[in-house]
């Protein structure tokens, strides 16, 4: 029997804040909107299936943004799983929009944060959102804005004394401004560019395990350069994924009959207790595979050759 023969357990369960906790093995909804998470989907029936499957198989975390299609992600969760299973935590992301032909635009000034979430809270049906991430452009993804961190951060605040919000988290922030944001308020979650090939962040991941900060890794699977044998990612840049790192990557996987994503996830798993592992997908198949992950147990040897990757 394969890993993909096999649902997932529970990988192991996470804190957010205070009264929040999860399940670490979450899902990503970036991808059920149409290329390049824009438009709408290709399937939209497929889009609701994956939805409610993630569920199925223990998926009590839901990571999204309204800047996803924009609305689309939003308006797919609500149609497939309202009323939402009442431990289901959905997080979403605020400071972006999108423009006409679909870029992604910093808008961190106080007026626009307060807008998108009420948009997010109108979307997805909910009177309250329990967990907001503010997006920034620390991590040198998205183009840093003209609004200073400090203004963007203090309007999250206000946001979290009126009620709109829970918990908040951060995205794509350095270390600095982490550090800024916490002596104000606890800060529930980080979620940066983190895999097993990308460890730029690895600085605000250690932070984030020494304070009990759940940190999530956007792009888990280097936005498919890990997904599949082709090696090939969605991004026009990051980094390369060379002939001995897969020959490293794949010796594992065969190891454990498995694919080069349940590896990169179980690595991520495995790696450190703070991290909540979101990878997202348009494909039931692919779902399964990825939630088949929590299974699989890396050996001491597994482990020393993957971490030697990066």
């Amino acid at each position: 029997m394969t890993l993909s023969d096999k649902l997932a357990p529970e990988a192991g369960r996470l804190r957010l804040g205070d009264e929040l906790s999860v399940n670490r093995l979450g899902f990503g909804t970036m991808q059920l909107p149409g290329p390049g998470s824009f438009g709408p989907p290709d399937d939209h029936a497929g889009a609701l299936a994956v939805l409610r499957r993630a569920v199925e198989l223990g998926v009590n975390y839901l990571d999204t943004s309204d800047f996803y299609g924009p609305h689309v992600a939003n308006d797919l969760i609500r149609e497939a799983l309202h009323p939402y299973p009442d431990d289901l935590v959905i997080g979403t992301k605020i400071g972006v929009v999108r423009d006409n032909w679909g870029d992604f635009v910093p808008a961190g000034a106080p007026d626009q944060l307060r807008r998108q979430v009420h948009e997010n809270l109108r979307r997805l049906g909910r009177d309250r959102l329990e967990l907001v991430y503010l997006r920034v452009g620390g991590d040198g993804l998205l183009r840093p804005g003209e609004v200073r961190f400090s203004e963007s951060f203090a309007m999250m605040v206000r946001l979290r004394e009126e009620g709109l919000i829970g918990d908040v988290g951060l995205s794509g922030v350095t270390l600095k401004q982490l550090d800024q944001a916490r002596a104000t308020i606890p800060i529930a979650a980080v979620q940066n560019r983190f895999h097993l090939l990308d460890r730029d962040c690895l600085d605000v991941l250690r932070r984030c395990t020494e304070e009990s900060i759940a940190f999530v890794p956007y792009f888990p699977l280097g936005a498919g350069l890990l997904g599949a044998r082709t090696g090939r990612s969605q991004l026009p840049f990051g980094p390369d994924f060379s002939a001995a790192q897969r020959r490293t990557v794949d010796g594992v996987a065969d190891g454990h009959d498995a694919t080069r994503a349940q590896v990169a996830i179980a690595w991520l798993l495995a790696y450190s207790p703070a991290i909540l592992v979101i990878p997202g997908t348009s494909s039931v198949r692919h779902l399964e595979e990825n939630m088949a992950a929590a299974r699989l147990r890396l050996t001491p040897a597994d482990r020393a050759a993957l971490d030697a990757l990066a």
